[in-house]
């Protein structure tokens, strides 16, 4: 970001501990530059927070968290304290960085997310709740956290997630503490908590009173209807919550009979979007729903299609939105009415109703300062009470007509509601915050480096957090199990007396301290390619398959893998005339792939009895980035292959995650030119799909960003032309020409057609070149190996402005004679982000 002359805040900061000159330089702030008076609850934050107290700051959506969030930070810099702000995902830590920056200049304001760290030593601190918990297990009362501000502090109930909110808490009694989220519920606990730990008076600020007001209602009309009216009587914009992406999807399409938009509006729609560039599948949909004024919102969306919907909705062009309930976290555009169609949801176990904290949630999104003076909340009745509700009113006043009217039933296993249920929802108090602390080997190895006596840090940690004593006694078992554990490894070792930094145990040799922070099997990896060889044809994507072993599941990929192996398996058995019965037997063992996991799992074992630490880590071989470039498909290719266009945005986040694991574990030594090809076509296709992926954590990690560029822009318009990374895109160009090889050993004529029709080769065309090969040959005689795909079956003659290749046939007899010859065009790559191929020929030389 560039550095600017302009005075920040932090030039206008009082020094010292002077609360009153704090609170009216800030007030003042707070009006010149934001245009801003503080809310009552903002001034007594404020006032609290600039008096060294801590503040629970639970009011609803809208009511300026974020400003009291920037005083907590001001008022920190002003007694020369170092600060850290904390939220739940990486892309808000980052948002939060960006607009930190702004406030109070480049210098002030670091990050940390595992992926990248920039300016570490700032006096502001962004970073996930993760890194905040382990700087606290480490280092403990001595580590340099004067304040911390904690938001969307809901997570705390997290059953994986919530001891990373828990643990700054009972291990940082120096610091001052802010906790934030619209939807706390009972605070009393926290409040006392906080004063017995940090000696600290710490206040409630609960206010319910909300900046835009909320009305309620319960409506007994369609779906479609119900929305229908919402535009007529201009309580647009919309957001139409579903609970599924796929139902979301499917009401934005069905909206595109209604006139939502005015012509004027159209036009000043296209005029924003200019030439944004929307890619296959996906994209060309949501290019015709937000021209109609129509936005998509869910979290398996591209994040560039997620802006230029959020970047619409803020310039007051998009009249619906429908999108899932995560909504709930993140979005920041300007909504006047929530529609709930549902008032229960599926949470991965079963359908269940909606919660207290859920609901206001997501109602809280409704009408927001400065664009609404009142926000509408709309539940839908269940289907079946509608239909029933028509009926009476059909049937009119007649008693006799009405006790005839036969009511539909809900369906079976039906999760309903009610009006009742949803005016109690309105009512309730979100429930309150539950412990879910979890004890494991990186936190004890965490406790253990620290200066000091570990038995009795520990003990502390397991003794006074917040679990009943049960659990506690749980945590306590676990610890002793694994602390025996780190001991027999020889990871740890005891100490006669205390060294001269406390310690009467201490870790043992140089142990990798920052596995916590990013993937924990990354050291694992690194041995594991000692094991691969590296002369194999497939050694480059025998490390991918090492790297995405250590990586989180990609859940819908992997569904997907499995339910077309299953379906390719069922086809193959009724072509042998397998039985029924011994079918669905062998389906069972039917999954996605699972490159090397024979060999992984037993070198995991082997692995742990020297690192116990990654007994906690969980080893998950699989086959995404592999599949995808064994396949030569692009991203598109890929994701219709499988069927997923709801989940393109998870897709492209695993592969990016893939590409940065692969660009920070596998070390120099252990690369040969093609691994590092696949990694500069990896990359490059991230890159090319959605830039903001990996250009600011690239930046990020190279230390830039911050002094030399602007901020992100809030529309992509699109990366820099492919073709300037000629090594990334020889490889997509191999690809591109391999396709069509493995599509001619499949006799997959029909999708060569599809290919290169443009060309004018039709599947006729393909069929009948290929058919003097096969009679060589035999119909089997296409090679679609590691050899077959490698670099030396293709030459690649670079001209300015095409590129003229040759793919070779890998044929039984190895005469290589064969050949596919095309012509690339190098300013249509540019412009499609792929590599464009035109078919000139194929034969024998």
């Amino acid at each position: 970001m560039t550095a600017t002359s302009a005075p920040t805040l932090t030039d206008r900061l009082p020094t010292g501990d002077d609360p009153d000159a704090l609170v009216e330089v800030f007030a003042d702030w707070a009006f010149e530059e934001r245009g801003l008076s503080l809310y009552p609850a903002q001034e007594e934050a404020l006032l609290e927070i600039a008096t060294g107290g801590n503040v629970i700051l639970s009011t609803p959506t809208g009511s300026g968290k974020s400003l009291v969030a920037i005083a907590a930070h001001a008022a920190a810099l002003s007694r020369g304290a170092r600060t850290f702000y904390t939220a739940p995902i990486k892309a808000l830590v980052s948002e939060k960085f960006f607009d930190l920056i702004e406030v109070f200049g480049a210098d002030k304001v670091g990050m940390l997310t595992g992926d990248a760290a920039v300016n570490e030593g700032a006096e502001i601190i962004c970073c996930t709740a993760e890194i905040l918990a382990n700087i606290a297990l480490r280092q403990g009362a001595q580590a340099d956290v004067g304040s911390v501000v904690m938001d969307e502090f809901h997570f705390y109930a997290d059953p994986d997630r919530g001891w990373a909110w828990q643990v700054p808490l009972v291990e940082l009694p120096q610091a001052q503490f802010l906790l934030m989220s619209a939807t706390l519920g009972d605070t009393s606990f926290f409040r006392d908590d906080l004063t017995r730990r940090t000696g600290r008076a710490t206040r409630e600020i609960t206010s319910v009173e909300r900046p835009v007001p909320l009305h309620y209602r319960y409506v007994l009309t369609p779906l479609h209807e119900t929305i229908t009216e919402l535009l007529e009587t201009h309580e647009a914009p919309v957001y139409v919550v579903h609970f599924t992406q796929q139902s979301a999807v499917e009401r934005a399409q069905a909206l595109m009979s209604v006139n939502v938009t005015s012509k004027e509006e159209k036009a000043a729609i296209a005029e924003l979007i200019g030439d944004f560039r929307f890619t296959a599948g996906f994209g060309k949909t949501l290019s015709r729903l937000v021209r109609h004024g129509i936005g998509v919102h869910h979290a398996g969306m591209l994040p560039r299609y997620r802006r230029l919907v959020e970047t619409l909705a803020q310039a007051g062009l998009l009249k619906v939105i429908c999108g899932t309930d995560t909504l709930g976290v993140g979005i920041n555009v300007p909504i006047r009415t929530v529609l709930f169609t549902g008032l229960s949801k599926y949470d991965g176990r079963r359908t269940r109703p909606l919660k207290a904290r859920e609901f206001h949630q997501i109602a809280g999104r409704a009408g927001r300062a400065g664009y609404d003076t009142v926000g509408t909340v709309v539940a839908e009745a269940p289907e079946h009470e509608i239909e029933n509700h028509k009926a009476l009113q059909k049937a009119g006043d007649d008693p006799k007509k009405r006790r005839r009217v036969v009511r539909k039933q809900p369906p079976e296993g039906f999760v309903g509601w009610s009006q009742t249920s949803y005016e109690k929802l309105q009512a309730a108090q979100p429930e309150p915050l539950t412990s879910h602390f979890h004890v494991s080997h990186a936190m004890l190895l965490n406790v253990i480096s620290r200066p000091g006596d570990a038995f009795t840090a520990m003990r502390h940690l397991l003794e006074d957090n917040h679990e009943p004593r049960p659990r506690q006694r749980k945590h306590i078992l676990r610890a002793i199990a694994i602390y025996r554990a780190l001991l027999a490894a020889g990871v740890v070792e005891k100490l006669a007396e205390p060294d001269a930094e406390g310690r009467t145990i201490r870790l043992v040799g140089d142990l990798q301290l920052d596995f916590a922070l990013n993937q924990p099997l990354s050291p694992f990896a690194l041995a594991a390619f000692e094991l691969l060889d590296r002369e194999s044809p497939s050694y480059a994507h025998d490390v991918v398959s090492v790297v995405e072993a250590t990586l989180d599941d990609p859940r819908p990929v992997l569904y997907a893998q499995e339910n077309k192996a299953k379906g390719e398996a069922v086809a193959s058995m009724k072509a042998e005339g397998i039985e029924y019965e011994e079918r669905m037997t062998l389906l069972e063992d039917v999954s996605y792939p699972k490159p090397l996991e024979e060999l992984l799992v037993g070198a995991l074992e082997t692995y742990r009895r020297g690192a116990p630490w990654v007994e906690d880590a969980r080893l998950s071989p699989k086959s995404v980035v592999r599949d995808m470039s064994e396949r030569a498909m692009t991203f598109h290719e890929y994701v219709a292959f499988y069927q997923l266009a709801r989940s393109e945005g998870l897709v492209l986040r695993y592969l990016a995650d893939c590409y940065r694991a692969l660009r920070q574990t596998v070390p120099e030594h252990a690369r040969t030119d093609e691994l590092t090809d696949l990694i500069e076509w990896l990359g490059e296709l991230v890159r090319q799909v959605d830039s903001s992926l990996l250009d600011e954590w690239e930046k990020l990690a190279a230390g830039g960003g911050v002094e030399d560029e602007s901020a992100p822009p809030s529309l992509d318009q699109g990366p820099a032309g492919v073709t300037r990374n000629a090594r990334a895109f020889r490889v997509l160009v191999r690809n591109a020409l391999f396709r069509r090889v493995e599509l001619a050993s499949l006799n997959r004529w029909d999708l060569l057609g599809e290919l290169d029709k443009e060309a004018g080769w039709t599947a006729d065309r393909w069929r009948e070149a290929f058919q003097p090969f096969f009679d060589l040959h035999g119909f089997g005689g296409i090679g679609i190996g590691p050899d077959a795909r490698g670099p030396k079956m293709i030459d690649i003659v670079e001209e300015p402005e095409r590129w003229l290749v040759r793919q070779v046939i890998d044929d039984p007899e190895d005469d290589h004679d064969w050949a596919i010859t095309a012509e690339v065009d190098l300013a249509a790559s540019d412009e499609a982000g792929e590599a464009v191929v035109w078919i000139t020929g194929f034969g024998d030389s």
